[in-house]
């Protein structure tokens, strides 16, 4: 990597939280919010468009979860072609997922993230001048590898999730755990119960064999009626809503 694009990448990590605050959009918009690789591909791809009006040039790259991580110093199972691309206004670029081949586990997903970074044209001459800032824009999305032959189904993972309402530092919370092979993403969950209710809205994450906790805002207390209302992602990054019963309390 050419010491002008790590210029470039590092001025694009700054400025990512300013981006929100100046009410400024990305032009490249991916087309679609997770990827599935299944292992018996050859290849998965997804398509980038520039909606923009102003040519966009792009770096990708696969990380393992940590988003500050430099992507030179990244050592993922897959390749990604091509890693820079110039995209014209209205036009689109098809990126091609390669898996090489390195172990990964058999008996569970893995989820990698894929990183799109969009950098700013050059000025034009007239507003060389200026004062302007420019904005070079980075989106994640999630990329799950899955083995084959894995039981049951990602799409029924999330029905099979097991839940419980606990404390956590004195605050309510609603515990999950999860005993499928497969990811499941919440965009949402309620609690319903003796006439009262608690929600989580930020939307979480439960990997295979993990129990997590979510907390939650409200109340919520357990009992035969108590009832789970989730809003889970599937692999088209829809939301599908399910209702599944609550356990007893966990005391903390």
């Amino acid at each position: 990597m050419n010491s002008t694009l790590k210029s470039f990448i590092a001025a694009g990590l700054i400025v990512l939280g300013l981006a929100g605050a100046m009410q400024a959009n990305a032009s490249v918009v991916i087309a679609g919010t997770r990827v599935i690789y299944n292992a018996t591909d050859t290849e998965t791809t997804i398509k980038l468009t520039n909606e923009g009006k102003s040519p966009a040039l792009t770096q990708v790259w696969l990380d393992k979860g940590d988003p500050k991580s430099a992507p030179a110093s990244i050592d993922v199972p897959f390749t990604v072609t091509p890693p820079v691309a110039r995209i014209d206004p209205g036009k689109g670029q098809t990126l091609r997922i390669i898996y090489t081949g390195e172990p990964l586990p058999q008996d569970k997903e893995t989820v990698f993230w894929l990183n799109v970074l969009e950098i700013p044209p050059k000025p034009a001459a007239d507003d060389a001048g200026a004062n302007k800032l420019q904005l070079a824009f980075r989106s994640r999305i999630k990329l799950f590898f899955r083995p084959a032959g894995l039981k049951d189904s990602a799409e029924d993972a999330p029905a099979r999730i097991v839940w419980r309402l606990t404390r956590a530092d004195g605050k309510p919370g609603i515990e999950a755990r999860n005993p499928t092979s497969y990811y499941v993403s919440f965009a949402g969950v309620d609690v319903s119960g003796g006439g009262k209710s608690a929600r989580f809205e930020e939307g979480g994450m439960v990997s295979p064999g993990e129990t997590r906790v979510f907390p939650l805002t409200g109340d919520a207390v357990p009992g035969p009626d108590a009832k789970v209302h989730y809003h889970a992602i599937n692999d088209y990054g829809g939301a599908v809503k399910g209702e599944a019963a609550l356990g007893a309390q966990i005391p903390r």
